[in-house]
């Protein structure tokens, strides 16, 4: 869609993303899912289980990530085959990352677990500011920035249950 801001033309994406953004999504993804992962694996030390919480919050926010990014490479022209075979990969790889994260980090300095647990915060702030949020506020308007605040107080209050 092409739109006028102060005499010139610019072109909106209406929504759409381009294939860097989906890909930057994906990249995402993977940076986050890793390190995610082997926060699972280190859980499962911590007394054999992991929380109800965090599982179910790894999940519902994986979701609108592989849901908006596989819609900007379809959209990019990347076939489905294509785009279920590299979330497949990451799902892989991050099972791959959980068992690691158990086997390797059993004797972990509780300073290297944090790193990590860290660095797969940082990642997920990363692709949600760079990427998910603006399109988000372009569809969605100023109640995007009220509808994350709650969306974050509903996972700070779950984590205390």
């Amino acid at each position: 869609m092409i739109g006028r801001a102060g005499g010139r033309h610019r072109k909106r994406s209406g929504g759409q993303q381009e294939a860097g953004a989906a890909s930057a999504i994906v990249l995402g993804s993977l940076m986050d899912g890793v390190p995610e992962s082997v926060a699972i694996g280190v859980g499962l030390l911590a007394g054999g289980k992991v929380g109800w919480v965090f599982l179910a919050a790894v999940f519902l926010s994986n979701i609108p990530e592989s849901l908006s990014a596989s819609v900007g490479l379809k959209r990019a022209g990347h076939a489905p085959l294509h785009i279920l075979g590299m979330w497949s990969a990451i799902a892989l790889l991050s099972a791959v990352a959980a068992g690691l994260g158990f086997t390797l980090l059993r004797h972990a300095d509780a300073n290297l677990v944090a790193g990590i647990q860290a660095f797969a915060a940082g990642a997920i702030l990363t692709m949600l500011s760079s990427t998910m949020l603006p399109e988000a506020y372009e569809e969605g308007g100023a109640v995007i920035g009220l509808a994350t605040t709650c969306g974050f107080l509903a996972a700070f209050t779950l984590s205390h249950l």
